[in-house]
């Protein structure tokens, strides 16, 4: 019988992507591993293989198509003496439910929902269990007015997930404006409704026909942008600054360079970067105030065992953060040539979603535009980013003279909820002593 090819889930976290390029064509026969498309990502361009061998009956899904969901299906392989009749001519199966973090959940059993009246109550769980919801879920329900409780989860264990709040706002199941309360109660004040942002036909009223042009967001910056509003509206941001010496650091960065072994070419093996150094020391200060190496959940903190540090990397339309992983287990030559090959296929958009997802800290370096110091916004799960600012010469006092030392402005961004200000301040200190005294990273 035909095999249905899916749109896969090529991350934990992708509810959909576009379908970039076929590499086959219908009336192709391609075996199991061959590649036969690429899926871009919101952060990265993949390949897709075939799963099984046969040939390319149909292809519902154009290439440069956006918006295609996960699992939804995108073209059939039809097995050895099928022909074209022996596909379905009906819609494309329905794309199978996806759990918050990206694993395929059971098809939930309906339940029905009795439609709200005026006169009917808030609708109570059975047993007065809890409700167990997502956090985004809860924070839909609340903007939506939305009653959680008359809601069936679709997520593990009957979890209400973001899907299932969509879906009441289509039926408009569990709104609260539908339901009368149980009990008069006295009438609090309401709260002013936060004010919407203005819609794209008042924001292009402001500026005069034909001094502009529209350039649609794409998939990547759509995610920068919702990932920075949510950091910064659910992560109590707290700052800590501190200006290094950089004078002993550059002066071993330049002796270990000149020291690299050279291939037959002249080549020299490593050739370590001001930011690579930063990287490792960031790494060990996790690794001895390791009360800091964590993340938040509503639930735990996750206490980190190894120091994976992201970089922040600029790319063609935004950014994106390769991780160095166990860092503080690397040596500096390690880390600046994976930092290369990291950085080579992060502006190529090919890297693998395990190599920018995660992590348990990151590393923003603005130096090299002459940037002396700023504010980074936290990328969760992570619970610190360091913004580094520009080594430049300053007037310092040094043994009660002034004297001029190369200076670097750091400031540690951390999520107050699992890094307060006294654990932050030591982590910042233990990264300055690193930076001033990189002998000590050798060790």
């Amino acid at each position: 019988m035909p095999v249905d090819i899916l749109m896969p889930a090529l991350s934990p976290t992708m509810e959909e992507g576009k379908l970039a390029k076929w590499l086959v064509k219908e009336g192709d026969t391609v075996s199991s591993g061959d590649v036969i498309a690429e899926i871009e990502t919101d952060k990265a361009t993949m390949e897709v293989e075939a799963v099984d061998e046969g040939t390319v009956g149909k292809i519902f899904v154009a290439d440069g198509t956006e918006g295609v969901k996960v699992n939804e299906r995108i073209a059939v392989l039809l097995e050895d003496g099928e022909d074209a009749s022996a596909i379905s001519e009906g819609a494309a199966p329905k794309a199978a439910p996806v759990n918050d973090d990206g694993t395929s959940a059971p098809e939930p059993t309906p339940t029905p929902t009795p439609a709200p009246t005026a006169s009917a109550g808030p609708v109570a769980r059975a047993g007065g269990e809890r409700i167990f919801a997502s956090p985004l879920a809860r924070r839909l329900a609340a903007q939506n007015s939305l009653d959680l409780s008359a809601l069936s989860g679709t997520g593990p264990r009957g979890r209400i997930v973001q899907r299932d709040i969509e879906a009441a706002l289509k039926s408009g199941t569990g709104t609260k404006a539908a339901a009368a309360p149980a009990a008069e109660a006295p009438k609090a004040a309401a709260a002013p409704a936060p004010a919407a942002p203005p819609s794209d036909d008042a924001v292009l009223k402001l500026f005069d026909e034909g001094s502009y042009e529209l350039k649609p967001h794409d998939g990547m910056r759509k995610t920068i942008a919702r990932r920075l509003t949510e950091s910064k509206q659910t992560v109590p941001h707290f700052y800590l600054t501190a200006d290094c010496n950089l004078d002993a650091l550059l002066a071993l960065r330049a002796q270990l360079n000149s020291s690299a072994p050279q291939d037959a070419d002249g080549k020299p093996a490593y050739k370590l970067s001001v930011n690579d150094m930063i990287i490792k020391a960031q790494a060990l200060a996790l690794k001895a105030v390791p009360e800091a190496n964590a993340s938040w959940t509503d639930a735990n903190m996750v206490m980190h065992k190894h120091s994976d540090v992201g970089v922040a990397v600029s790319i063609p339309g935004g950014l994106i953060t390769p991780i160095i992983r166990r860092a503080e287990e690397k040596t500096l030559s390690t880390i600046s040539n994976e930092m290369k090959d990291l950085a080579k296929r992060a502006r190529d958009r090919k890297l693998q979603p395990s190599e920018y997802q995660g992590g348990s800290t990151a590393v923003s370096n603005l130096g090299m535009f002459g940037v002396r110091d700023f504010y980074a916004v936290i990328n969760p799960p992570h619970a610190t980013i360091l913004a580094v600012g520009a080594g430049e010469k300053r007037a310092i006092v040094k043994d009660d003279a002034v004297a001029i030392a190369t200076m670097m402005t750091v400031t540690l961004a951390t999520d107050h909820r699992a890094v307060d200000g006294a654990l932050g301040a030591q982590l910042l200190k233990a990264f300055k002593d690193f930076i001033e005294n990189p002998m000590s990273m050798l060790v």
